[in-house]
């Protein structure tokens, strides 16, 4: 019960709380435009909670906070929680090479491990990069397999150095069907959504359930928005097929801060530095599904026609999430300037 009523606090609606210059920095989105969601919780309540312009410009649907958008590479972090759900288990072990589970991988490929791909330290090549220019429709996460067990070359030894990887959180959704005997999108929903009470979050498949309030996204061309909603790379799952809400996203936020979902140690490990990184602005290093920068713990999603970011101050007990279904702008340095109110 403790646990529904905290998930439910993080998730109330306080309007008109939102200082003024938060306003003013938001009002690109305003009018009918592609639009944002923007959510700032400081101790697991929302002190800014707004959606501006709309989840889809030709039906006239504004953007709300329960509007589900695709999270892009904000999707790592449930896939990342999935394997270490799963590790806790003893279904399967971080130090597994990941040969074991996926064998059609090419045998130079032995030394990668499930740790090598949460890390982005594994020196697979990327899956986008060796599709053929006339692909057609969208690859799937199979299809990824049968690319990546086609190409013996890697960028690097694993281990040796960074380099963020779709392919990687690729393979890690196969290999969590795998270990966890089911689909992806109900492991997910059994083992993370379900829990949290995220009832309108969901992995997306065409043909699928829809989800409930579907944002769809655009992109600016020669001043017009014009809906560019997917891509030969928007059907793959484990690098970025989730759907969901600030509101959703509210209780995931509150899910870090105790046991409810993960154990301390496998948050820990989640949240802690793996891979140093020195060629990314406010990017120390690569933990499993988070950036690490200082006491900041955040991470961005972009695909077509969509730009998130997720930022948190543990410490301070400050998180901003803001999604947007447009391809500009980049709305990292937008949370930053909307959280200054609210961290020390």
């Amino acid at each position: 019960m403790r646990r529904m009523i905290i998930a439910a606090t993080a998730c109330m609606a306080f309007s008109g709380m939102a200082p003024a210059r938060d306003a003013g920095s938001l009002q690109r989105y305003e009018g009918h435009v592609p639009g944002a969601s923007v959510l700032v919780l400081k101790d697991g309540k929302p002190v800014l909670r707004k959606s501006l312009g709309f989840a889809n410009l030709e039906t006239g649907e504004r953007a709300t906070p329960a509007t589900d958008y695709r999270l892009a590479s904000v999707s790592k972090q449930f896939t990342a929680a999935l394997i270490l759900l799963l590790a806790e288990d003893g279904k399967l072990k971080l130090d597994d090479p990941v040969r074991k589970w996926l064998p059609s991988l090419p045998a130079s490929e032995q030394a990668i491990t499930l740790h090598h791909l949460l890390s982005h330290s594994s020196g697979l090549v990327d899956y986008e990069d060796l599709m053929p220019a006339d692909f057609p429709g969208q690859i799937s996460d199979a299809q990824v397999l049968d690319l990546l067990s086609k190409e013996s070359r890697t960028y690097f030894a694993p281990g040796t150095s960074y380099r963020y990887s779709n392919s990687g959180y690729v393979l890690l959704g196969l290999v969590a069907q795998k270990a966890g005997g089911k689909d992806l999108a109900a492991l997910l929903k059994e083992r993370i959504f379900a829990p949290l009470h995220m009832d309108n979050t969901l992995m997306y498949r065409r043909g699928g359930p829809e989800p409930a309030h579907r944002a769809y996204g655009y992109s600016e061309e020669s001043g017009k928005w014009v809906r560019t909603d997917q891509s030969p790379t928007s059907a793959t799952r484990g690098d970025g097929g989730i759907y969901s809400s600030i509101d959703d996203l509210a209780k995931w936020d509150a899910a870090w801060y105790d046991n409810r979902l993960l154990s301390a140690h496998s948050r820990e490990l989640a949240t802690t530095a793996h891979t140093r990184i020195t060629d990314e602005a406010d990017v120390d290093a690569y933990g499993y599904g988070w950036r690490i920068h200082g006491d900041v713990r955040w991470h961005s999603g972009e695909s077509m026609g969509f730009r998130h970011v997720i930022v948190r101050w543990p410490r301070q007990h400050v998180t901003v999430i803001m999604l947007t279904n447009r391809n500009d702008p980049e709305p990292y340095h937008l949370a930053l300037e909307v959280a200054k109110p609210y961290v020390d």
